[in-house]
């Protein structure tokens, strides 16, 4: 491998971001932020990384397999590099904005990096952009975070919106009385959404526990379908509170966004393990993989007092998947020697400008090898 091969290369799952893709993202992210602040979320931005144990303490936990570690040489302590900014922004809410008036809205958007990808998405490093919502207990919290992510993603331009609604904390409350390789068991079946497997544990889950995970497996899809079944089945108490939530909530979003592609899994809990009730995941028509996800947890925990709060996380790169491809913007070549007011005056119109620094050259063949599109010729612009 040669020595210009061999610095161009990098580790698996971290790119270069080139022309246009780079600036296509800035500007995504940008309005999104934009969006936000329109809904009165006031963005944040937490370090790169911090001491491990203020990073995983409490939920964190979940996200620790996730992360790079090194040693601080100045503090001689470990820290970690953010695999996720939910729970920085958590952090910042219950620590530092503590005394902050209820509810808080928080937003942020920054790089995150893990130690591996995932099947869908193998990038290690990439972009995130997100809300949290913080000391709102009631449905309408989890109600004003999905459509306001539903709605910002629209507003960007992307087609095609689906979002699919779970509650993780359901099926944990029918399997509350389950331990060992009885409670693995069962939790597979679930997440591989194995019928036959879970229908053969029938012995050791009892007919009945098998018979409402069974129907809540077939139940997933469409949420008019999906709504009917859950309020339909004969669930114990706390599993039943679950159920009047997730169904609250789905009713409602439907209400508001009824033209949107609305889908319940309520059996769903891969990614989910910190979530304390309604979740979400939002997809786009021919995209691999989710644009993001989100739902209610308690923030706080092992940092400071437990708040209820609901969040929403979006992944710039099939957010970008979703969008039509960026183009460069019209751009106009300025032959070397053209006024500096010529210049401020076009792009203050909204050309791209292209200032030539060799009077000797071909101005209109300059332009061409800059890719641009328009030459400024004797006080006009002119197509090339």
């Amino acid at each position: 491998m040669s020595d210009l091969a061999e610095i161009a290369l990098l580790p698996a799952g971290l790119n270069d971001a080139l022309a246009p893709e780079a600036a296509f993202e800035a500007q995504a992210v940008a309005r999104l932020m934009r969006s936000f602040a329109a809904r009165g979320y006031q963005r944040v931005r937490p370090p790169l990384m911090e001491f491990e144990e203020s990073l995983f303490a409490g939920n964190g936990q979940a996200m620790a397999k996730h992360a790079f570690r090194l040693m601080d040489p100045v503090s001689r302590r470990m820290m970690a590099l953010r695999p996720d900014m939910t729970l920085q922004v958590a952090r910042i809410a219950t620590t530092r904005l503590k005394k902050a008036p209820r509810p808080l809205r928080l937003s942020y958007a920054g790089p995150v990096l893990r130690v591996k990808g995932s099947q869908s998405n193998p990038e290690r490093q990439f972009d995130q952009a997100g809300v949290e919502l913080i000391g709102a207990s009631a449905p309408e919290g989890d109600i004003e975070v999905i459509l306001m992510a539903v709605e910002s993603l629209i507003e960007l331009g992307v087609a095609g919106l689906s979002v699919d609604l779970g509650m993780p904390p359901l099926v944990g409350a029918l399997l509350a009385g389950l331990e060992g390789d009885a409670l693995a068991n069962a939790r597979a079946a679930l997440d591989r959404k194995d019928a036959a497997a879970l229908a053969g544990q029938a012995d050791v889950l009892g007919e009945r526990l098998a018979a409402v995970l069974s129907a809540l497996l077939a139940a997933s899809g469409a949420a008019d379908k999906a709504l009917a079944v859950l309020e339909d089945l004969d669930l114990p108490p706390a599993a039943a509170t679950e159920r009047e939530a997730l169904v609250e909530v789905a009713r409602r979003v439907r209400r508001e966004a009824p033209d949107l592609n609305l889908t319940v899994d309520a059996v769903e809990n891969r990614g989910f393990e910190y979530h304390a009730g309604v979740s979400f995941t939002l997809f786009a028509r021919g995209v691999t993989g989710e644009l993001g996800r989100g739902g209610r947890y308690r923030a706080g925990v092992g940092v400071g007092r437990a708040e209820a709060a609901t969040g929403v996380t979006l992944f710039m790169d099939p957010v970008l998947q979703s969008l039509p491809a960026p183009s460069d913007r019209h751009a106009i070549f300025l032959p070397a020697g053209t006024p500096g007011a010529d210049g401020r005056r076009l792009r203050d119109e909204g050309w791209t400008t292209v200032a030539g620094l060799d009077a000797g050259r071909d101005a209109a063949a300059e332009a061409r090898l800059m890719n641009c599109s328009h030459l400024w010729k004797d006080g006009k612009v002119t197509e090339l």
